[in-house]
């Protein structure tokens, strides 16, 4: 029966000294003693550590937004360039708001609104901004954070 000699035969073969040096010596750092920043499936960790992409800035309408569901998010841009993101859960009956128009965020079931730009209550029933959610622009991609 022939044997295919592995790494880990080799580490057996060292002892715990040499396994040690040897194990230490294949860490995932560079010449600089960084650590590497690769995913198993070939992501930078800091693009996955920013959160996943949640759109495209060109989704979102310049003066409106877009309403994420299953994230419960909505993402506006009130000025060119400039991207807020808040719950999608009103605040007065915890709803999911369902439209972005005119400057508003809208809740469908007693017709509260809420401003794009700061999440603040423009009509009632609601008497509660909506909280701002964190998302990070980097390039064209919205991520959640």
């Amino acid at each position: 029966m022939t044997h295919e000699t592995t790494r880990r035969t080799v580490l057996l073969a060292t002892g715990a000294t040499g396994a040690v040096a040897l194990v230490a010596a294949c860490g995932g750092g560079d010449d600089n003693g960084a650590e590497s920043t690769s995913s198993p499936t070939g992501q930078d960790a800091t693009s996955t550590a920013a959160g996943r992409v949640l759109a495209d800035t060109g989704e979102i309408p310049v003066g409106g937004g877009k309403i994420f569901k299953d994230e419960e998010v909505v993402v506006t841009q009130p000025e060119q360039g400039r991207f807020k993101a808040f719950s999608a859960i009103c605040t007065h009956q915890r709803c999911l708001v369902s439209t972005v128009s005119d400057g508003t965020i809208n809740c469908p079931c007693h017709g509260s609104k809420f401003q794009i730009a700061d999440g603040a209550v423009s009509q009632g029933p609601a008497t509660r901004p909506l909280p701002a959610e964190q998302i990070t622009v980097e390039g064209n991609a919205i991520r959640m954070t």
